[in-house]
């Protein structure tokens, strides 16, 4: 599906304009356009990409890749192409952390933005943005470029946010009693700390050269915006490497815990044995079957290796107390 919003230098809004009048517009470079591609097909790829835009084989390429790509910006001289990841509300399960891709492109008087998802949250947010907030189309493209990637990275918080109450609940859990279901809650986290570091760290470097003067498709008094997306990135990857570290802390807890819980039950196994050892000795002793045996007869001889059994435990109970095993 193909939107597209255009203001006009007389500051009038239209929506919804013709493939043909996408290209007027451009080649007008007059005016803010806004282009959006809602899980397009290769045909409108092609169409909308390369035959309107005429955008580098190489940038459409990277558009129609179903695969995972790191996030990236690459100057093509009359337009800026980005790749960056966004984070899908309905997936903040920390067990099915899922991102998904955005693609755009800025140019003078134009952006493009490219989704193959269900639904991708900061555009929409945008798009309804329009309305409410004039600065989004009155201050420029790159303006517009900020508020997508600025929509984009504040997704992320809430994410940092519930990985600490994560936390907190495993530490715990894991005090109290660790079991394999806590177990795969910390494997989980740590998972979804791995995959937002995996974006982080590229996104944040993207932002940091976005922000400097490297382009002149972003205007210098535009440039302190993108700044402070990067602020926010290098405060969530700060965030992140100290849940990374709490987890790795946390599952060291885990194992050490339940390491200290099979050493009970092989110590409290061992004293039990230890205990059966002289006990299987005596009735062994007794059991054999010589003729001549002195206690055979004995008119006590059963009462008697009872007691002998009694003395003998309590001997060892009150030796291992003594000794502080158990």
């Amino acid at each position: 599906m193909i939107r597209s919003f255009f203001l006009s230098p007389e500051q009038q809004q239209s929506r919804g304009l013709s493939l043909t009048e996408i290209g007027r517009v451009r080649d007008s470079g007059q005016g803010l356009l806004w282009v959006v591609l809602d899980r397009p097909d290769q045909a409108e790829l092609l169409t909308v990409l390369h035959d309107t835009f005429q955008f580098h084989p190489l940038s459409i390429e990277d558009c129609g890749n179903e695969g995972y790509q790191t996030p990236k910006v690459d100057d093509y001289g009359e337009y800026i192409f980005l790749i960056s990841h966004a984070l899908l509300p309905q997936n903040q399960d920390l067990a099915d952390l899922e991102m998904r891709e955005l693609d755009l492109y800025l140019g003078r008087n134009y952006v493009v933005s490219i989704y193959r998802s269900a639904e991708m949250p900061p555009v929409e947010r945008v798009w309804n943005r329009l309305e409410k907030d004039d600065r989004l189309f009155k201050n420029g493209a790159d303006f517009l470029c900020h508020a997508l990637l600025d929509a984009l990275v504040d997704d992320y918080m809430p994410l940092i946010d519930s990985m600490d109450d994560e936390i907190e609940w495993l530490e715990d859990k894991v005090l109290e009693k660790p079991s394999p279901e806590t177990l795969q809650r910390i494997l989980a986290l740590k998972h979804a700390t791995l995959s937002l570091r995996r974006v982080i760290g590229p996104e944040r470097e993207v932002v940091n050269r976005l922000s400097r003067d490297e382009f002149d498709l972003i205007a210098p008094n535009h440039r302190i915006y993108f700044r402070d997306i990067y602020d926010h990135l290098v405060r969530i990857q700060d965030l992140s490497e100290s849940v990374r570290d709490i987890v790795s802390g946390t599952l060291d807890i885990y194992l050490s815990a339940t390491s200290n819980r099979l050493n009970e039950v092989m110590k409290a196994l061992t004293i039990v044995s230890t205990i059966f050892l002289p006990l299987s000795f005596i009735a062994g002793v007794y059991g054999m079957n010589f003729r001549y045996f002195p206690e055979i007869n004995w008119q006590y001889g059963y009462l008697y290796v009872w007691l002998l059994f009694a003395v003998i435990v309590i001997a060892m109970l009150l030796f291992f107390k003594k000794r502080g095993w158990f």
